[in-house]
């Protein structure tokens, strides 16, 4: 795994150029609110990115073993459980967060019963059972994470209530017992927190239990999996591709970018009346029918062996681990999420340097501006008499009270934008998503069918557009209002202003489709009576509402990033030109009282020139930096 270990040496070392960045700019007092704000968001997504690998199998499939063989060989040992029968019984994500010890923690199959999502239960800590790992204590490490694989035994009614057993469902008539009883996970999510190297470097892999857990557990089929970056689908070498894997890969998977099929157990097909050559043979005649079902290229069809790997790689037999051919799969794997999550981190820091560049050169002319108007103004008192420096006060007097009037007709122009942005702020309430979800919910209750129940489902999503449409187009009006504030105040005094920066919405109505998309693929054609189908579809839509309110609060941070730096170029050309008209009058009040030489202050402004070109050059080379650290991941790839 060097190549993810590279990965992470590359982003630390955009951090760190980012970090002298920002002690630069500020040392530099160019640090106005907008342009730490934007250099913020470029340390934050350095330091937040993540790349989440998740594995998707039918129990038995040899999921657990094939993430142990890639990930975890190096401990010596088995890290996650595997066996024959069902070992994950609760989505299981393997992670690091440095603010938390080394720890297991598990939610409980009872929040199922809750209209909270997942998700929702991640901002609340005291819902999770915490489980703490003792890394020098290999048998309790294992003890804790079997964990993962507990079950319980609960009145039926209750198991429907969960959406997790239907008594109309032909799969699940074997799931209950003779004391009416139905076996159920005990936990509805896992999430280790390991100190491995991998771990530390942003990866985070994703155990998913069984198949039927895909369509049971909402925060797997709406966030989870959709959203990882990669997703390797698992299936047994021997059976191929069953009823139940066809269902899944076209509902919840499906072929793109970083979906790759995996036949583990090869082995079982290493038969000894055969020789090597025929062994191979049956092995690709089913890579190819794999491939055939599934709609995929051979090449994303990967055989491989994960025992035998991970026995090989444990005890160095070499040849053995060759002979499970997972190797390949690796090389793969990387090659798929690498350059993928590369391009796109690289690609909007790009965007957020541009941005900053053109902020500072902005500021930085302006500052020249000033210095260069006020150097002429002094050369051109050269052999004036004190008359004259007495009328040229006078003006630079008048220019100021002029300046300070237009302050407060500016004032009016900003009552209008906090109007503007309040009514914003209304548009985009996570309040008025609530209410709008609250009462879907209990139009879901008194439905009886199908028809009946995606109608208000519909409805919200068209709520949730319409309120996102109407804060795009009060964007406009703010920002509209904001430019012509700037336009009128520049033109008026003289300056140069650079336009207000922009923001846009359409991502988070992109955000929307994609949810009502998976929504519609889960329970478009679905028959939902009074089932546990129709009490499944609730939990789905808890799930959704929780999903659409995360949208709506991440639209209202970056709003209020927006609207507090959206006036920071304005403010900081007011404050400066402010103190440029204080220094030409006091400069002219010392030479025109005698107390200073007017060569002497020459001399100053014609040094001060200079060391704002140094700055200048100061601000390119650290951007070059940045850019240069972005551009080594082209480096490591041809290395």
């Amino acid at each position: 795994m060097q190549q993810i270990q590279e990965y992470g040496a590359w982003r630390a070392a955009i951090a760190r150029a980012l970090d002298a960045y920002r002690t630069t700019l500020q040392a530099l007092e160019l640090g106005d609110a907008a342009t730490l704000a934007r250099v913020g968001q470029a340390q934050a997504r350095v330091r937040d990115d993540r790349l989440s690998v998740a594995f998707v199998a039918e129990f038995s499939r040899g999921k657990s073993e094939l993430i142990n063989a890639i990930f975890f060989a190096d401990y010596g040992k088995r890290i996650l459980p595997s066996a024959a029968g069902r070992t994950t019984m609760c989505p299981t994500e393997l992670l690091y967060d440095a603010a938390l010890p080394p720890c297991i923690r598990l939610l409980p199959i009872a929040t199922r019963a809750s209209n909270l999502s997942t998700a929702d239960y991640r901002e609340d800590p005291a819902a999770w059972t915490v489980i703490a790992l003792d890394l020098d204590a290999p048998d309790s490490m294992s003890a804790a994470f079997r964990q993962v694989s507990l079950t319980r035994r609960v009145p039926s009614e209750q198991a429907q209530g969960y959406g997790l057993y239907d008594p109309l469902d032909p799969d699940h008539a074997d799931a209950l017992g003779p004391d009416g009883t139905v076996e159920i996970s005990q936990w509805r999510h896992a999430i280790i927190n390991l100190p491995h190297p991998l771990l530390k470097q942003g990866l985070v892999i994703l155990d998913t239990p069984g198949l039927n857990a895909i369509g049971t557990e909402p925060e797997l089929t709406l966030n989870l999996i959709p959203n990882a970056h990669a997703v390797l689908f698992v299936l047994a070498a021997e059976t191929g591709v069953t009823r139940s894997d066809i269902d899944v890969w076209r509902t919840h998977i499906g072929a793109g970018p970083g979906r790759l099929v995996v036949l583990n157990k090869i082995d079982a097909m290493w038969d000894p009346l055969k020789d090597d050559a025929g062994n191979e043979a049956e092995i690709t005649r089913q890579q190819h029918g794999v491939a055939q079902q599934l709609g995929l290229d051979i090449g994303q069809v990967f055989p491989v062996s994960a025992q035998q790997a991970l026995v090989g790689r444990i005890h160095g037999d070499m040849d053995l681990f060759e002979r499970s051919r997972v190797g390949a799969l690796e090389a793969a794997l990387l090659h798929s999420l690498i350059p993928q999550k590369k391009t796109i981190l690289a690609r909007q820091l790009r965007d957020d340097l541009a941005t900053l560049e053109t902020a500072l050169g902005a500021a930085l002319g302006a500052r020249t501006r000033d210095l260069v108007e006020q150097l002429q103004e002094l050369k051109s008192l050269r052999g004036k008499n004190q008359a004259v420096l007495a009328l040229m006060m006078r003006r630079i007097e008048a220019e100021r009270k002029d300046f300070d009037a237009g302050l407060m007709r500016l004032q009016e122009a900003r009552t209008r934008f906090a109007a503007l942005s309040t009514q914003l702020y209304t548009l985009l309430g996570v309040d008025g998503v609530a209410r709008q979800a609250e009462s879907v919910r209990l139009a879901l209750q008194a439905a009886r069918f199908a028809t009946g129940m995606r109608a208000p489902v519909r409805a919200f999503f068209d709520e949730a557009r319409a309120a996102l449409d109407a804060s795009e187009a009060k964007v406009g009006e703010i920002a509209a209002t904001t430019e012509a504030m700037v336009r009128s105040f520049a033109a008026e005094h003289g300056l140069t202003l650079s336009p207000p920066p922009s923001l846009t919405l359409a991502r988070y109505r992109e955000e929307i489709d994609a949810i009502e998309a998976l929504y519609l693929k889960q329970f478009g054609t679905a028959t939902l009576l009074m089932t546990s189908r129709a009490t499944l579809m609730e939990r789905f839509f808890d799930s959704i509402a929780s999903r659409v309110r995360r949208v709506f609060r991440a639209a209202n941070a970056d709003v209020e990033a927006w609207l507090k730096v959206i006036m920071a170029p304005l403010e900081t050309q007011i404050r400066q030109h402010k103190e440029q008209l204080r220094h030409r009058l006091a400069s002219i009040q010392r030479i025109h009282d005698a107390t200073d030489s007017l060569e002497q202050k020459i001399a100053a402004f014609e040094a001060r020139q200079g060391e704002l070109e140094r700055q200048r050059r100061q601000v390119q080379d650290l951007g070059a930096a940045v850019c240069t650290a972005l551009d080594e991941p082209a480096l490591l790839e041809a290395a």
